[in-house]
């Protein structure tokens, strides 16, 4: 399978929106193949290899789904499990101690 090209977006807007909604300082979140982030530089980030992992992973459930299957299952999981037991996000944790994810894209 070909690599997915996703970029980052700092200072972003929805991200800051989800911060505080989530009630945090710093925030990446994923729409389509843009990691969106807020209170945090794209070089912080970076480094954290876990939290870029996690969010890797959120990319490719979005290339596997599809945009807006994958944006309603994951909604739908949230009214019904909650944040934290949602399979998506409990798949994206998983994903954060697994070196190859890395492999499946390329970050601009």
């Amino acid at each position: 399978m070909k690599p997915v090209t996703c970029h980052i977006k700092e200072r972003s807007m929805l991200a800051r929106l989800a911060a505080r909604y989530m009630g945090g300082n710093q925030i990446a979140m994923v729409i389509g193949k843009t990691i969106h982030l807020h209170g945090t530089s794209r070089e912080d980030f970076l480094r954290h290899k876990w939290w870029v992992r996690h969010e890797i992973c959120h990319v490719m459930q979005y290339r596997e789904l599809g945009f807006f299957p994958f944006l309603w299952q994951y909604i739908w999981e949230c009214i019904r499990v909650g944040y934290y037991a949602n399979r998506f996000e409990v798949e994206a944790r998983a994903a954060e101690r697994d070196a190859a994810i890395m492999e499946r894209v390329i970050i601009l």
